[in-house]
């Protein structure tokens, strides 16, 4: 009996190790449902702000959003072929998200706030009620390469107040989980990395950087929207080939992976939650109604954008 009962005190000793140590283990997804890719968006070339040649893929005939997404465009010349820049505009109703890879861009509001995105650098805009701004190239040597992503939206926050988030680059942290990838998380989630922009909507923005042979598995909510744009080299997203100045819209499922086809491969994962409510755009201005519209032109007209007691360095 003595015996017995020391087999059965060590069995009960093994068996609260291994509970414990189950305890500690973080909660990793069980990924069942791979996202396919269900459409291609080349790129298609145009002029913006005072003549500036961008290239546009989501917010074009072929793809007109991507709820929760308005229009992606890349921005990527000479720095003294975009001296024009983007002068005084303004918009309503929803965000807006510059990405700079290089250069610098210099961002100023019409009550005086202002700040410069530099090399790695991001901003986060709210435009809520309203905001009256210029995007001009701090420099004019070198190159100047980047992207802007707009984000609508919920009716409950289009009149918002006006919020800037800018982050560079030393403040986005970076995934490293396999030798030849890294992942810039920006928003969201990758790898255990937590990205600093607050997002109202809930979604995701990376800049996955791979080299030759490494492999990416990213979970995706179920639910949500997602595309890949792919701005250096090539490799595979969800087993179908991309190249440079593609969107790859992604499918149904619950996650995406990419494979480097050789050298080089980078790309921007952008995903989040549908907001599944109408969408009326009239230039920058982005509301539920063709009412909502004209009213936003008239406020406009009449000054009521940008207020200086509004501080769009903090939270409401």
């Amino acid at each position: 009996h003595t015996q017995n009962r020391r087999v059965f005190l060590c069995i009960a000793s093994v068996l609260i190790c291994i509970a414990s140590a189950i305890e500690l283990q973080p909660e990793c997804p069980v990924l069942m449902a791979l996202r396919p890719i269900m459409k291609i968006i080349p790129g298609q070339k145009q002029m913006e702000g005072a003549g500036v040649q961008i290239c546009r893929t989501v917010g074009t005939s072929a793809l007109r959003n991507l709820d929760p997404y308005l229009m992606l465009d890349e921005l990527k010349l000479p720095s003294k072929d975009a001296f024009a820049g983007f002068p005084d505009h303004p918009h309503r109703g929803f965000e807006t998200c510059s990405i700079m890879l290089e250069g610098e861009m210099e961002h100023y509001d019409s009550v005086g706030n202002k700040g410069v995105i530099g090399p790695g650098g991001v901003q986060w805009m709210t435009a809520g009620r309203g905001i009256i701004h210029s995007e001009m190239p701090k420099v004019t040597t070198g190159a100047l390469h980047g992207f802007q992503l707009w984000i609508n939206l919920p009716a409950k926050d289009k009149m918002c107040k006006p919020r800037y988030q800018d982050y560079q680059k030393a403040d986005i942290p970076i995934a490293t989980p396999t030798e030849g990838l890294s992942i810039r998380v920006m928003a969201g989630e990758s790898y255990g990395t937590t990205g600093p922009i607050k997002m109202r909507n809930p979604g995701m923005l990376l800049d996955v950087r791979m080299s030759s042979g490494a492999t990416l598995e990213q979970p995706i909510p179920e639910g949500w929207n997602g595309f890949a744009y792919v701005y250096e080299g090539a490799g595979t997203i969800s087993g179908t080939q991309g190249k440079e100045r593609q969107a790859m819209v992604f499918g149904p499922g619950d996650h995406v992976n990419a494979t480097s086809s050789g050298g080089s491969f980078k790309f921007l994962l952008i995903a989040g939650q549908p907001i599944n409510e109408p969408i009326v755009q009239h230039g920058p201005m982005v509301m539920n109604t063709q009412a909502e519209i004209q009213q936003a032109f008239r406020d406009y007209q009449a000054g009521k954008f940008q207020q200086h007691a509004d501080n769009p360095w903090t939270d409401e």
